[in-house]
């Protein structure tokens, strides 16, 4: 089974800088790639950024040129820079495997805990 283990969430202020830390273990883990998803309550979960085993990062519309993915010293962890916040940044945010390198969905149905980020306008 895999895991994903999110770190570095808190409350900030509009404006301000957060860098989101994820961790993935677990012996099938074995996908193309990793990505960042989040969820406000009540609505559906949304892509945010992808980056695959041996290609460069995408992002979705709303956080370019905003947010910079990186991939770590390990295969199995990946950080979210994320700069100039927004209010509307504010959500829960999960990483996961990418199913196909440029696409959007997730490899694995299991899902860690989260990290939630909170932006005070």
């Amino acid at each position: 089974q895999v895991q994903f283990v999110e770190s570095g969430g808190k409350v900030v202020k509009s404006g301000a800088s957060l860098r989101l830390a994820c961790v993935a273990s677990g012996r099938s883990f074995n996908s193309p790639g990793m990505a960042w998803y989040r969820q406000v309550p009540g609505r559906d979960r949304e892509f945010v950024a992808g980056i695959g085993r041996y290609a460069g990062p995408y992002y979705s519309d709303a956080v370019l040129g905003r947010f910079i993915l990186s991939r770590g010293d390990a295969d199995n962890t990946m950080y979210l820079q994320m700069n100039s916040l927004k209010f509307e940044d504010t959500a829960i945010y999960y990483c996961n495997g990418l199913k196909s390198y440029g696409l959007t969905t997730a490899a694995y149905e299991y899902w860690g805990q989260g990290t939630e980020v909170t932006v005070d306008p």
